[in-house]
């Protein structure tokens, strides 16, 4: 008869003496955390390093973990949260979203132009997200890459959920109005380009 499959918090409080309940922590877990960490930090390398990282604070502090209601993963989300923005203080660079490309190959084939205005809108959207504070990419990130509710959000950002949607809201505001800013300086400097060309 098969062991029942013990839920995080479980595991959590057996993890501080048993190698092995960690160990399925980590297993449930690190896909999650890599992917979180390279969003924030577009590279593979320093997301690999940083989620290690993640693991071995988490490991050495699980022991004194404590159940505040929210589920465990919030807690190892912060943990990358803090590891990643010292990792950006560090660097003293702004933070790097790279964002998929979602084209049909199909599509792509019989119609290139569609191609090329996916990846002009794309790169649009990228240069958009790099300039949005280190909150509101977080914010980005775990709603439309990790797939998390505003509920959710609010445990890993410590905010309440009313608190989450008015940010969710402020940030699409604010992707519209640098959208429209961007579209208008690149209007203009094509106007440019067309009256030094003719």
């Amino acid at each position: 008869m098969k062991e029942p499959v013990m839920d995080d918090m479980s595991l959590a409080r057996q993890a501080g003496s048993d190698p092995e309940a960690f160990g399925e922590l980590y297993e449930r877990h690190v896909r999650k955390i890599y992917n979180y960490i390279y969003y924030r930090t577009g590279n593979y390398h320093d997301a690999e390093d940083l989620t290690e990282m993640v693991f071995q604070r988490a490991l050495r502090h699980v022991a004194t973990f404590e159940d505040k209601g929210v589920p465990f993963t919030a807690w190892l989300y912060r943990i990358a949260h803090n590891l990643v923005a010292n990792w950006h203080r560090d660097r003293s660079r702004r933070p790097v979203v790279p964002l998929d490309q979602h084209v049909a190959v199909s599509e792509v084939a019989e119609y290139p132009e569609s191609e090329a205005m996916a990846n002009e809108e794309t790169e649009l959207l990228m240069t958009i997200v790099r300039h949005l504070p280190p909150d509101r990419q977080q914010l980005l990130i775990l709603k439309f890459v990790e797939r998390m509710s505003n509920a959710e959000i609010g445990d890993v950002m410590g905010r309440s959920e009313g608190a989450v949607k008015s940010l969710y809201h402020r940030t699409l505001n604010a992707l519209r109005a640098e959208a429209r800013r961007l579209e208008e300086e690149s209007s203009a400097d094509r106007y440019v380009k067309d009256e030094k060309a003719g």
